[in-house]
């Protein structure tokens, strides 16, 4: 990860370098154009004004200073006719050698009395011949000049060399300005004429509030080198005027005492490195931040790399023992099924011949089959249960206010050494379980927890509201649930034992004293219910159970009151028996009869639409759910409510698959085995329903 960056940076800062390199020399070598480009344009100027010197010296050759001043006029036009076409130009004045004006070109008459003596430019012509001399800039004293100006000077000619005056062309310094500010290249240009005493004569950008005889002053650093006779340059330095760092250049025109400055102010310079540098950082700094971020990544899945290979063990792990869960429940459930006809069929049998029975001894034995068939049921409850198969009956019930009722219950299943605490929420927990089956699972678990703790402890339930997020613990749940945590202070489970403790039939007591589907039918009930049930376990710290139940907003069912104005089953009528199993229909139809009814048997759906198309009036469908053909019972129950709107369906069944379907659809359904009491709170149910008409899935589901 440092590398990531690292690498990068250094890259970046090599380019940076780099660039830094080439901008300078970019901006060194703009100086250098521009310097040629000034040098040829004042270059050219100061020629202009050459050879306006000639020209006007040419047209008073030979004139005295009187003669001169006679021919103000005419002088005053030609002076004129120059300057205007030379937009360089500002005036054009002849000075005797006293230094009083003698004409102009901006004047037809000049006073006599002015005096120009004091000039630099008459001055030093006067005490030698300088031949031609650039001048300060000075503001215009004569009336009718213009701006601002400097002078070029040179020497009225006189054929024995004595001074005889000077002929001054004044130069627009604007000219020059107006000229630099058409050839700046980039923001922040700098452009002047400075003379080499340091006076400046132009400058490009202009500042309003610089004086015009503004001058360089030593210690300058380009003041210095114009001093020293440097003809040209560059350098960094930082203006005596504006303040402004920048980079230049200069240059000294040919003959004469003037330089040629340029440069550009190294904040642009800056500010053009700073915008390849922003150039780079658009490109570059998303590349590093996703290399940065790819090795952040690459590093993360390294460091859980053997996280994920234990978390992926323990996922295999959970997944073979859910498909091995899954497997057996499955088998347990078909056998089930089979089991429940089985004990129908011993079960009817058993209440037929108690019919007969004479003596005791008869009676003794027909109640040890009964004891054994009871058992048998419980046992297949149990599979039922595990193999998520068991006719449910949920209803809403608020665990708040259940589980401190159910503490009586267990304390009455535990030992006087055990000390049960219930831990409840004030606000209401809402669950739609079946409370018979959330009583036998929470029974189951205390059961357990009791042998695990032979000396006595303390068995705590807890209940409260959670939020599942699909963690792996809670079998992918995700939701509101409500958390039914049951925790002993026993010995716990040994970890090669946990693994298995849901398998039916698996058990760590002695025979006799546990068939192993206790914790089956806790799993059963959490997953048959929407929910999960999840284990952990201390040699220390004993076993905690956690039944995740999914949370309900829905209103609890108020308790129905019975009393004597409740119906009974009628006494009379013909019943259509549909059942697949002839040993079964038997029992069903021995049952019926001993009700008064009288019983049709149909072997299928189809001979049982075949009996309702016949003549003979039908009062109640009593149908099992699972027969062979085309049509199970709950299509069946579906045709005959069709076809008689009426009529009275019951249906009955080991296997529950299709039961909460058919109680949707609005059905009543027996669970098999039924004894003759059960049977008849079946009919009743039914007759009641069909009295109601025809509920719609909603009304049926409450």
């Amino acid at each position: 990860m440092a590398a990531s960056l690292a690498f990068p940076a250094a890259l970046f800062a090599y380019a940076s370098w780099n660039d830094y390199r080439e901008v300078h020399a970019v901006a060194d070598e703009r100086i250098a154009r521009s310097l040629d480009v000034m040098q040829e344009q004042a270059l050219k100027v100061f020629e202009t004004v050459d050879r306006t010197f000639a020209e006007v010296d040419e047209v008073v050759r030979g004139m005295s200073d009187a003669q001169i001043r006679e021919a103000q006029p005419s002088l005053h036009q030609r002076l004129a006719r120059i300057v205007a076409v030379m937009p360089q130009l500002q005036a054009i004045v002849l000075v005797g050698s006293e230094g009083r004006p003698l004409a102009s070109s901006t004047l037809e008459q000049v006073h006599a009395n002015a005096d120009f003596s004091d000039r630099d430019y008459f001055r030093v012509q006067r005490e030698r011949d300088a031949g031609t001399y650039v001048s300060e800039v000075r503001k215009p004293q004569l009336i009718g000049v213009g701006s601002d100006f400097f002078d070029l000077s040179r020497r009225l000619a006189s054929p024995d060399g004595a001074f005889r005056g000077v002929i001054a062309v004044a130069i627009r310094p604007h000219y020059f300005a107006d000229f630099y500010s058409l050839i700046q290249q980039t923001p922040g240009g700098f452009y002047a004429l400075i003379r080499s005493d340091g006076a400046l004569l132009a400058r490009y950008p202009a500042r309003p509030n610089i004086d015009p005889q503004t001058r360089l002053i030593a210690p300058n650093d380009l003041r210095m080198a114009m001093a020293n006779g440097s003809e040209r340059g560059e350098m960094s330095v930082t203006s005596a005027i504006d303040g402004v760092p920048r980079r230049i250049g200069f240059r000294r025109l040919d003959g004469y005492n003037v330089y040629a400055v340029t440069g550009t102010s190294r904040a642009a310079i800056s500010a053009e490195w700073f915008a390849i540098m922003e150039s780079h950082l658009i490109f570059g700094l998303p590349a590093t931040l996703l290399l940065f971020a790819v090795v952040w990544f690459a590093l993360q899945r390294t460091n859980r790399l053997h996280d994920e290979a234990e978390l992926r063990e323990v996922a295999e792990g959970a997944l073979r023992q859910a498909q091995r869960l899954e497997a057996i429940g499955q088998l347990t459930g078909g056998v089930a099924h089979d089991f429940n006809n089985l004990l129908m069929i011993v079960s009817g049998t058993v209440q037929r011949l108690r019919r007969f029975a004479t003596d005791e001894a008869q009676t003794q034995l027909l109640d040890t089959i009964s004891n054994a068939m009871q058992r048998g049921e419980s046992l297949t409850r149990q599979l039922l249960a595990f193999s998520r198969r068991q006719m449910l009956q949920p209803s809403v019930i608020d665990l708040a206010e259940r589980l401190p009722e159910i503490k009586d219950m267990l304390s009455r299943s535990l030992r006087g050494d055990i000390e049960i605490r219930v831990n409840v929420p004030r606000r209401p927990c809402l669950v739609k379980v079946d409370p018979g089956e959330l009583e036998l699972a929470l029974l189951n678990l205390a059961v357990n927890a009791r042998d695990a703790m032979p000396s006595g402890g303390t068995l705590t339930i807890t209940a409260k509201p959670v939020l599942l997020r699909g963690e792996a613990t809670e079998e992918g749940l995700k939701g509101e649930f409500v958390a039914i945590r049951i925790a002993d202070t026993g010995s716990g489970i040994p970890a090669d034992i946990l693994p298995r403790v849901f398998e039916p039939f698996f058990t760590t007591k002695d025979v006799g004293k546990g068939t192993g589907l206790g914790l089956s039918q806790v799993y059963g009930f959490a997953k048959q219910s929407g929910g999960a049930v999840n284990i952990t376990t201390s040699a220390r710290r004993g076993t905690a159970v956690t039944l995740f139940l999914p949370r309900t907003w829905e209103t609890p069912a108020q308790a129905r009151e019975t009393g004597a104005a409740a119906r009974t089953v009628p006494s009379t009528g013909k019943v259509l028996l549909v059942e697949d199993n002839a040993e079964v229909a038997a029992v069903g139809k021995a049952y019926l009869e001993q009700l008064g009814y009288d019983v049709k048997h149909a072997a299928s759906a189809q001979e049982g639409l075949e009996a309702m198309a016949g003549e003979d009036r039908v009062d109640l469908v009593f149908s099992d759910i699972l027969m062979p053909g085309g049509m199970n019972g709950l299509d069946f129950a579906d045709a005959v409510r069709k076809r008689c709107p009426g009529i009275a369906v019951l249906l009955t069944t080991g296997y529950s698959s299709s039961v909460q379907d058919a109680r949707g659809r609005g059905f009543e359904v027996l669970q098999k085995p039924y004894d003759l009491s059960t049977l008849e709170r079946a009919l009743l149910v039914a007759y009641k329903t069909a009295e109601r008409g025809t509920p719609t899935a909603q009304d049926a589901l409450g």
